[in-house]
């Protein structure tokens, strides 16, 4: 640990009880202690948010990108609709593209929101509350 070998932490530790004094020094390293507790739950609570946050993002592209799939299937679907129709009426017209209107991407819109209010909703009940200190 920081290349301090058994020699020298005993030296330090023998002239920190003659600085300090033997009566202050276990309260010092008990101070010292939970300052070091509560510096590691900071630490762990800060990468656990962090986590959460990109879990989160990712998880908010996914549904963009199924979103996104799910209009343009569906696109496709309209238009092998629209060619399976002008093969049954006998009239052989070119396949179009099948444009989208505006209900559609609405429609998909809402998806996403949806979508996104599941994500905080699931998150929110993930996290644990945190009670006031």
């Amino acid at each position: 640990m920081f290349g301090i070998g058994m020699p020298e932490l005993i030296i330090i530790m023998v002239i920190a009880l003659i600085v300090i004094g033997p009566q202050t020094l276990p309260d010092l390293a008990k101070s010292l202690g939970k300052g070091l507790a509560e510096f590691k739950k900071a630490t762990d609570d800060f990468k656990s948010s962090i986590d959460t946050e990109t879990r989160s993002a990712e998880e908010k592209e996914h549904l963009a990108k199924r979103a996104e799939g799910k209009a343009l299937a569906e696109a496709e679907r309209l238009k092998e609709a629209e060619e399976l129709r002008a093969r049954v009426e006998g009239t052989e017209r070119p396949a179009t593209e099948v444009k989208l209107t505006a209900a559609d991407v609405e429609l998909a819109s809402a998806d996403v929101k949806l979508a996104t209010a599941d994500v905080k909703l699931a998150t929110a009940h993930a996290e644990p509350e945190k009670k006031p200190a």
